[in-house]
């Protein structure tokens, strides 16, 4: 009997032990080590980490360090840095578009009625008598057997457009109903309209399908814009790229002819491009500078199958130094959004680099420039990459994680997209957590973020983020720190590094996709896209499936 009780009692030590080591291993990220690092790099010293200053020097160089400090091999061909070349492009369209054609011409003016910009890199575009045409949703998607341009020579044209898809609000099986698709996403509608040929395209601004009113739209599209560098200068893009207000669409729209709910209109089935028998006439003036940034890039390489890598990613910089505050605070620091990314992508490097076991596959960690001009270090990336597509296995990206500590939940940004959501899921089920979607999933959130230029070339992609319930406070409190972080410190000066901010929640979420990753890079399999995701053909066809 004693020995019997011996034998049990060493058996669970030894599991307790286990147990031990295995939480300690499953867990190997704190708030502190990761607040360690935001107090660095959303320091006043970096004045706000704006591209092509001396505060993207500091923080690619504290961030390459971090790397190298790890162990980490440079992931650029012998280097921790890949060169993004940009053109800086200031639009001032003329204080008027001209509307022509109908009983009595139409004048619009900038920034009450429309904003206008051009991509292309010359010093004069303008749009003079083009034709408009009503495009519907601007959308051509083949998987839901929908074309709006069927049948429609655009080329010399401008076409007016819709924001959002057909299935917003539609009370009808139509794409995925509220829930946005990338179809719905203004940069998508200016790309398929390039792609058409057109010479203008046009959205009209609606606030509910938009999700932001027009103060947003206005703000976005003054002063200059950073663009990615290309061969053909932009030119195979529309020479107009710009916005409506709704009251000026329906005043073209009316003097075309066309009253009534235009949204109906555009998603009934048998819908056809409406030529609106009216011509526009407007002149945009562009300044010019060019300049390169960085992306920064390390790899820890893979034992068995080092061609084949997991992604982690997050945008290091932020706004630079703006507009004072009440206080007279200036810097942009983005002590959230993105040193939280970024200093939870360096901890999971470290718990990468002290496995004992290195994983099967390769570990890339991409930190990326220009998220807040338009994406761009990620677009870049994503049409050069480093490491083929089609071996890529999975992007993990982190962007502005929650400061008020640990949750009862996680946050999936356009959850039901692709498998990765189930990983994520089986960790939540283990640990006790839930797992929850987008809370406006009309609004689009999963384009909004560095993971959807992977998304677009099929790479599938997750965007993880903190939930509401506080594990401390409840869910009503959990809400209220994050209204009161979009509406008090979002793109202020006062998101700021706080030496009390709890970072246990980041933690949580860099701990989860370190365990997600870890468990991508043991694996011979490769997730994919859910059926009815825009992004499944891409995939397929790069896998040659």
């Amino acid at each position: 009997m004693k020995i019997g009780k011996l034998s049990f009692l060493l058996a669970a030590a030894i599991a307790l032990l286990a147990a031990c080591k295995h939480n300690e291993n499953s867990n190997p990220i704190t708030g502190d080590e990761i607040k360690s690092h935001i107090a660095v790099l959303a320091d006043d010293s970096l004045t706000g980490r704006k591209p092509f200053t001396s505060g993207e020097t500091k923080a690619i160089n504290y961030i390459s360090s971090q790397f190298k400090k790890l162990g980490l091999e440079p992931g650029n061909n012998g280097s921790y840095f890949q060169d993004v070349p940009m053109v800086e492009i200031t639009s001032t369209p003329s204080a008027t578009m001209q509307i022509t054609g109908g009983k009595t011409n139409i004048s619009f003016n900038a920034l009450t009625d429309f904003v206008a910009s051009t991509r292309h890199e010359v010093d004069t575009v303008t749009l003079k008598n083009s034709p408009l045409v009503f495009a519907g949703y601007g959308v051509v998607a083949p998987e839901y057997h929908w074309n709006d341009y069927a049948g429609l020579d655009v080329k010399g044209k401008t076409v007016i457009v819709l924001v959002n898809d057909p299935g917003f609000k539609s009370g009808e099986h139509l794409f995925k109903g509220d829930t946005m698709t990338y179809y719905g996403r203004w940069t998508y509608k200016y790309e398929e309209a390039a792609r058409q040929g057109a010479a203008g395209v046009i959205i009209v601004h609606q606030t509910e399908p938009a999700s932001y009113g027009w103060s947003v739209v206005n703000n976005s599209f003054t002063g200059a814009k950073l663009y990615l560098q290309q061969k053909d200068k932009h030119l195979s893009r529309c020479k107009v790229e710009g916005w409506i207000t709704e009251d000026a669409a329906k005043k073209l729209f009316s003097a075309a002819g066309i009253t009534g709910d235009i949204r109906a209109i555009a998603r009934k089935s048998d819908f056809k491009a409406i030529p609106l028998n009216l011509n526009a006439t407007l002149t945009i003036k562009t300044k010019l500078k060019y300049s390169t940034s960085h992306n920064v890039v390390a790899v820890l390489k893979g034992s068995t199958s080092p061609d084949e890598c997991i992604l982690y990613t997050a945008h290091w910089d932020h706004l630079g130094v703006g507009k004072p505050d009440a206080k007279g605070d200036s810097i942009y620091n983005g002590a959230v959004d993105n040193a939280s990314g970024v200093a939870a992508v360096i901890s999971v490097a470290r718990a990468f680099s002290q496995l004992k076991d290195k994983p099967k596959r390769t570990i890339v960690f991409l930190a990326v420039t220009a998220e807040e001009q338009g994406l761009l270090g990620s677009e870049y990336y994503a049409t050069h990459p480093i490491f083929p597509l089609n071996k890529t296995v999975a992007d993990l990206n982190m962007d502005a994680l929650g400061d008020y500590g640990e949750t009862n939940d996680f946050g999936i940004t356009g959850k039901g997209q692709n498998d990765l959501d189930d990983y994520v899921t089986d960790y939540a089920d283990e640990h006790g957590k839930k797992v929850i979607g987008d809370k406006n999933p009309g609004a689009g959130g999963y384009y909004r973020s560095d993971h959807f230029n992977f998304a677009k070339v099929g790479v599938p992609a997750l965007d993880l983020n903190n939930g509401a319930e506080s594990t401390a406070h409840g869910e009503a409190w959990g809400k209220q720190k994050q209204q009161e972080y979009n509406d008090l410190h979002y793109h202020q000066p006062s998101d700021n590094y706080s030496p009390t901010m709890n970072a246990d929640g980041m933690a949580q979420v860099a701990n989860l996709l370190f365990a997600v990753g870890d468990k991508l890079a043991n694996e011979s399999t490769f997730p994919g896209w859910k059926k009815g995701s825009e992004f499944k053909a891409v995939r397929e066809k790069s896998m040659g499936k």
